[in-house]
């Protein structure tokens, strides 16, 4: 498959996403840090609590861990005493573009809400 033809299929894809969550939560997320949001806070298993800036920060790596946990880069090491994942890197990312690393995380989400949920 050609190279647009695939980043527009990604890009279906996504806009779906985006709108299935939207029914979900009730509100479309910006972009794609929101929607890792949303996958950290579901990983976390508290619900919707306030976070302080450090703890959304803390949620969006959690759900990166765990998206790409599904290619070998990340393993859960275990759950600390507060409920919180911590995960180990098992092998380094590749270098990429910020674009490359966008679309990575996108494929990566996207495979995260057809297996897990």
């Amino acid at each position: 498959m050609s190279k647009p033809r695939k980043n527009l299929e990604l890009q279906l894809k996504w806009s779906d996403l985006l709108g299935r969550l939207s029914l979900a939560v009730g509100k479309r997320p910006a972009d794609l840090n929101a929607v890792l949001y949303l996958i950290g806070i579901q990983e976390l298993g508290k619900g919707f609590l306030e976070f302080s800036k450090e703890e959304k920060q803390d949620l969006i790596h959690i759900a990166i861990c765990k998206v790409l946990a599904s290619s070998g880069y990340f393993v859960l090491e275990g759950i600390d005493e507060d409920g919180w994942p911590h995960w180990k890197e098992m092998k380094s990312l590749p270098r990429l573009n910020l674009d490359e690393q966008e679309m990575l995380l996108k494929i990566h989400v996207l495979e995260y809400f057809e297996s897990e949920l």
